[in-house]
């Protein structure tokens, strides 16, 4: 990931001062120009802008805070943009380490894959001070097409998590669902077919939020919870006919169930979303304009 961002900078005419664990992995910057640094503090003490991308938060904050680290050699007024999935507690960490240096740390997180990395299909999401965001969102733009500012640090850290909770989460899921339909007996190919025309095939993921979780409106019902209990309730009828663990799908119908005991069955199905919000203490309900102008610049 790293070195296919790194080779995107350069395409678009930036000087790169590099550093590896092996040098051998810098050869194709190396051959392009590229400077090379001993270690992060040398890398550091040369470098107006920073960014690295490493596998473990471990990785991150011995590369920021370890003897030979960027924090020895970091420039007062320097940014360091840390592109890795990271931890934020040692996000914020880091930090706040690095303002007493009197230099930035933002967490930048990445999405889009290797492949995004190379062709520059790259979500860049930012947290920290917006004003070093602001000044070097050209090079920010030069590694990705959709570098955005999220808020104060930890922020954009906090969003990469929740993207990919959602996504694997929806893995698991779709393991259950898929499976019961094969094991109901419909051809694997004709079953993907067929669901992807449905409602929920058709709408991009995160767009189901928009109606109702995010404006914090429930009623009036799209489709009611008593219906989409009912089909839920059958799903897993049909997992227990056939001997199929259904875990998550189970997981589902009680959370459902919960609700429907609160009289909610005649409103919104997802109202089961309030649940949650319930326990972790939060109350959701975007602003109306804010939300249409949202939905409008994506």
């Amino acid at each position: 990931m790293g070195g296919r961002m790194a080779a995107n900078l350069q395409k678009a005419g930036f000087r790169l001062i590099v550093h590896d664990l092996h040098r051998q992995a810098a050869s194709h910057h190396l051959n392009a120009g590229a400077g090379w640094a001993e270690s992060p503090r040398e890398l550091a003490s040369a470098a107006d802008v920073i960014f690295s991308s490493l596998p473990e938060p471990s990785d991150v904050e011995a590369v920021g805070l370890g003897p030979d680290g960027l924090i020895a050699g970091i420039k007062p007024g320097a940014a360091w943009f840390d592109l890795s999935t990271n931890s934020p507690s040692v996000v914020k960490k880091l930090n706040a380490a690095f303002a007493e240096k009197g230099a930035h740390m933002l967490d930048a997180p990445v999405s889009g894959g290797p492949a995004g990395a190379a062709s520059r299909k790259l979500a860049i999401w930012v947290g920290g001070d917006k004003a070093v965001f602001d000044r070097y969102r050209s090079v920010l733009d030069a590694m990705g097409d959709k570098a955005a500012y999220i808020g104060p640090v930890g922020s954009a850290t906090v969003a990469k998590l929740v993207h990919n909770m959602s996504g694997y989460a929806l893995v698991c899921a779709l393991a259950e669902t898929f499976t019961l339909g094969v094991k109901a007996g419909v051809e694997p190919l004709a079953l993907w077919q067929a669901v992807r025309q449905g409602a929920v095939g058709r709408r991009f993921t995160f767009d189901a939020l928009i109606d109702q979780f995010l404006p914090g409106k429930y009623d009036p019902p799209a489709f009611a919870l008593k219906l989409a209990h009912k089909d839920v309730a059958l799903a897993n009828a049909l997992g227990r006919e056939l001997g199929l663990p259904m875990r998550m799908c189970n997981l589902a119908l009680a959370e459902m169930t919960e609700a429907l005991a609160r009289g909610w069955g005649g409103r919104d199905s997802r109202v089961v979303m309030l649940l949650e919000q319930e326990r972790a203490g939060v109350e959701i309900a975007v602003d109306p304009e804010r939300l249409r102008e949202a939905v409008a610049s994506g």
